[in-house]
């Protein structure tokens, strides 16, 4: 398998990239190539003492800056380290892309050159949204479609349902429709509409959830449209931080006792380690001809080598392949 990364993406590229694809190379026998400006990679590679023959360097002259319009920077910059990366996996000289770029600009990317899947209207980004004392759950839209169709939630489910299962490997994954209330009548139009056709999906539907209840893990698939789903997400990155604050203030506070203050410092770093981003890897966009993964702009080499290490069963597993085989089933469901 070769795993190609874009080496200039992220706001600690290209060394925290370079790090986490060394980090990776002793836990997985593929080879990685690195697509971005030659001289600052291999510099970076000299200082990581790299001297293997797993890591290639593919030159690239541009970089796409967070903030351009991504069409237009996918269009126009044509050299750049995401559209090179994008056009290997295109072309066949590589079987997943990994970025810590602009998200805007991958998933234009991902639609201008790889292209839709057959039959999936949109595509969505999924991300792993971390439970306390549990398995994390999966957000998908995480923010790509901020407006959607009961079809579009219905896709969402099927696509998150298969990364679930085939790269988390938990075998018929339940799935929950975000709304405002639990009873199936509740909620807008969309999410009336999308009840039904989930009702009837064969998925293991488990029916409406609060936002409220989504941090227990009430389920594992939590399918809701991008504008809500960027929201809940938001918000549990802000309370998160929020805890962790108070939880540095009390320990602060508590250090006349040296017990209470050994306790509270545990209780911190387990609370840290389980909403710690870089432990779960990259988020995939699903419902691309290829496999994408996106990793978070300030990425350091730990959340590097871990979404390289979830790319590998992203693309054994054929992901991709099955999203595509389940194109036909969603229209029967639809079409119904």
């Amino acid at each position: 398998m070769r795993i190609i990364i874009d080496a200039m993406g992220g706001d600690n590229a290209p060394l925290a990239i370079v790090k986490g694809a060394v980090q990776a190379l002793k836990r997985i026998d593929h080879e990685i190539v690195l697509v971005g400006d030659e001289a600052a990679v291999k510099a970076a590679l000299s200082e990581c003492k790299y001297k293997g023959d797993r890591i290639s360097v593919v030159h690239a002259t541009e970089v796409i800056e967070t903030g351009e319009p991504p069409v237009r920077a996918v269009r126009t910059k044509k050299d750049s380290s995401i559209v090179r990366g994008l056009h290997m996996v295109k072309d066949g000289e590589g079987d997943v892309f990994l970025s810590a770029g602009s998200t805007g600009a991958l998933l234009a990317g991902g639609l201008l050159i790889l292209g839709r899947v057959r039959g999936i209207d949109r595509p969505t980004l999924a991300t792993v949204y971390p439970i306390m004392g549990g398995k994390p759950s999966f957000l998908t839209d995480a923010g790509a479609n901020a407006e959607c169709k009961a079809n579009n939630l219905l896709e969402f489910a099927f696509m998150g349902s298969i990364y679930v299962e085939k790269v988390m490997g938990r075998k018929n994954p339940t799935v929950g429709l975000v709304n405002n209330g639990a009873e199936e009548g509740k909620g807008t139009s969309l999410t009336k509409a999308a009840y039904e056709l989930l009702s009837k999906s064969g998925l293991n539907f488990v029916g409406n959830v609060e936002a409220r209840y989504i941090p227990d893990g009430v389920c594992d698939v939590i399918v809701t449209d991008g504008f809500t789903g960027n929201a809940i997400l938001k918000t549990t990155e802000g309370m998160g931080l929020m805890v962790l604050r108070e939880l540095k203030r009390r320990l602060k506070s508590s250090a006349r006792s040296k017990m209470g203050a050994l306790l509270l410092k545990d209780q911190l770093l387990q609370i840290k380690s389980e909403f710690d981003y870089s432990e779960y890897g990259g988020a995939p966009i699903l419902g691309v001809n290829g496999a994408l993964l996106k990793m978070h702009g300030s990425s350091d080499e730990t959340a590097v080598c871990q979404t390289i290490l979830k790319a590998i069963p992203y693309v054994e597993e054929g992901v991709v392949d099955i999203i595509r085989d389940s194109v036909v089933q969603i229209d029967d469901i639809v079409n119904a």
